[in-house]
């Protein structure tokens, strides 16, 4: 049975992975920190549709230390793939930012995952095909005034993940980066609808992506045909930035 977790799974586009990896029948970790009551929706949903396959709400908060992080992956069944569609960010100027707050994006966004993948290599490599993807961002390519450091962060990953990618290419084992561009989710809407509006007309395509946009590239890239394909970094923008 293919097994995929999909963390940060209860966010516009982790919602929207899920969807597409049960559709294509995987089973799936449904990976949440705070939203329990949502991580058993979307689980109770899918099982509803797709009663072969298992869906498990899974708790993790980033903010624990290294020997937690290790005891979860290791209560884990077997894994085919590793979605990190997690995020944060915080708006401002860096000069305002709280050195709280600036630590916080760096583990969640990046921090975290790397040691994750650290931990999660050894059952990954052991399967017939396996797969890691992190969502990024066009801002990893170009860096956004007023988020620098979760600019930082997303340039981060598309650098690991092309170097990491290297280090496993002989096995099993592809590492790719998804970069979004501007998507209709819950980060975006803190701003008003005049300036939507605004952004809508700089993105040749006329519009902000959906999570579906994004999810149906993890769903090709989780394919067993897709094996040649790692080390890169996709940018889904509408013909945005990049």
């Amino acid at each position: 049975m293919k097994r995929a977790i999909v963390f940060g799974a209860t966010g516009g586009i982790g919602s929207e992975i899920c969807n597409e990896l049960a559709e294509a029948g995987w089973s799936v970790y449904v990976h949440y920190r705070h939203q329990d009551k949502l991580a058993q929706a979307i689980c109770s949903e899918l099982m509803d549709k797709y009663p072969m396959q298992d869906f498990i709400p899974i708790k993790l908060d980033f903010d624990i230390d290294d020997s937690e992080l290790e005891k979860f992956v290791a209560n884990l069944l077997p894994v085919n793939a590793v979605i990190f569609s997690q995020g944060i960010t915080k708006y401002g100027f860096l000069g305002e930012q709280k050195l709280d707050d600036i630590s916080n994006i760096l583990n969640i966004n990046l921090t975290v995952p790397i040691k994750l993948t650290k931990i999660f290599e050894k059952k990954l490599i052991t399967q017939e095909f396996s797969r890691i993807i992190y969502l990024g961002s066009v801002y990893g390519e170009q860096g956004s005034p007023l988020e620098a450091v979760y600019s930082a962060t997303k340039a981060g990953l598309s650098r690991f993940c092309q170097a990491y990618a290297r280090e496993v290419a002989s096995t099993n084992l592809t590492v790719n980066v998804i970069a979004p561009g501007a998507v209709d989710t819950k980060m975006n809407a803190i701003f008003s609808a005049e300036t939507l509006q605004d952004l809508k007309s700089e993105i040749p395509t006329g519009r902000l992506a959906t999570g579906k946009d994004i999810a149906f590239w993890v769903k090709n890239i989780l394919q067993p045909e897709s094996r040649y394909f790692t080390g890169q970094t996709i940018y889904v923008d509408g013909g945005w930035l990049i």
